[in-house]
């Protein structure tokens, strides 16, 4: 699939794009990997684990998603675009939306205009389980995001193109995530949570990396992939990392759920269930979608059917929650040996 294919990643010295950077020099041979971000500082960091001496088919290239026609520079001669690109943080989104939008609506249309111009063959952009029923402008940017890359495969023409969105909930342990904050209020003998009863979907990188190429394997142009991952208790993870800690209770934050949703029940008149995800197919006609049922072996969900963290059937245990606590800090020794 990806062996001997010109392949583009922007935000590529993100978590996400590192560990998809690893796993696809591991399992693949691609003609060329490029590095597209505007952090010339991680570029050098993680050119020091991904060298271009080490592996000819890497380049770095320093850019923004906001800059559309450097953009289109560094998409000439790709087949595959992973667009991972973001501006993620949720009160920095509050405080600096046009900001926000420039980059995660605006850097949109430049990834689509750029695939467009230089007849890219695939795209996948990287969504999150805030783009449903949004409630914050990080939210509400992703939401209109994905639907500027459905929409797009009705602008494509003749052309042999197809563009999709892969959706997950938060990637256990990333930047901003409450692993990192919790271990650093370990020490202190207190731990703050927004609110006692918060759960959240969860999802590794490894895991995230492998949906991301399955989808790219399947996708036909214009869904939204959505995987059946597990949810944990906020609470559990706190007493996962400091179970005699005293938990102090602040109170939801402003643009904040109680609950994240993936598949919302109006989603449901569109979504298609597999084994091991759910689709939720264009809502303008593309394609049969009865052709994705039978040759994947789906069927369509009930008519009120919704998928949010609260109502998942498969929850984290605080067990697990601790094994996967005692690998993060052997993956980030800056946290200590975890005990």
């Amino acid at each position: 699939m990806l062996t001997g294919r010109s392949i583009l990643v922007t935000g590529g010295t993100g978590s996400f794009g590192k560990k998809f950077v690893e796993i696809l020099l591991k399992k693949y041979q691609p003609k060329r990997l490029v590095i597209y971000s505007r952090d010339e500082l991680k570029q050098y960091d993680m050119s020091q684990t991904f060298s271009s001496h080490e592996y000819p088919c890497l380049r770095y290239f320093i850019g923004d998603v906001r800059d559309g026609e450097r953009l289109k520079m560094a998409c000439e001669g790709i087949d595959t675009i992973i667009h991972a690109a973001a501006m993620k943080q949720v009160p920095a989104a509050e405080y600096n939306p046009m900001e926000c939008i420039k980059t995660n609506v605006l850097g949109a249309e430049n990834v689509i205009n750029a695939a467009i111009y230089n007849n890219v063959k695939d795209v996948i952009a990287l969504s999150t389980d805030k783009a449903a029923a949004p409630i914050n402008l990080y939210g509400a940017t992703k939401l209109c995001s994905d639907k500027l890359f459905v929409a797009a495969n009705n602008m494509r023409g003749k052309r042999d193109l197809k563009l999709s969105v892969v959706r997950y909930g938060n990637v256990f342990g990333s930047r901003g995530s409450v692993v990192p904050a919790f271990l650093k209020m370990k020490n202190s003998g207190t731990i703050t949570i927004t609110h006692d009863e918060m759960t959240r979907f969860t999802i590794s990188l490894e895991e995230g990396v492998d949906f991301v190429l399955s989808s790219l394997r399947n996708h036909m142009g214009g869904e939204i992939f959505i995987p059946k991952i597990p949810s944990y208790k906020i609470l559990d993870v706190a007493q996962a990392i400091a179970p005699d800690a005293k938990k102090k209770i602040t109170g939801i934050r402003p643009g904040e759920k109680l609950h994240e949703e993936m598949i919302t029940e109006t989603d449901a008149l569109s979504t298609i269930e597999f084994d091991n995800y759910y689709v939720i197919t264009p809502s303008t006609p593309m394609w049969d979608p009865e052709e994705l049922v039978s040759k994947f072996k789906g069927k369509r969900v009930e008519q009120n059917f919704r998928y949010n963290s609260g109502e998942n059937s498969d929850w984290v245990s605080v067990e697990q929650l601790r094994k996967d606590v005692v690998k993060y800090c052997e993956e980030n020794p800056e946290y200590g040996a975890f005990l």
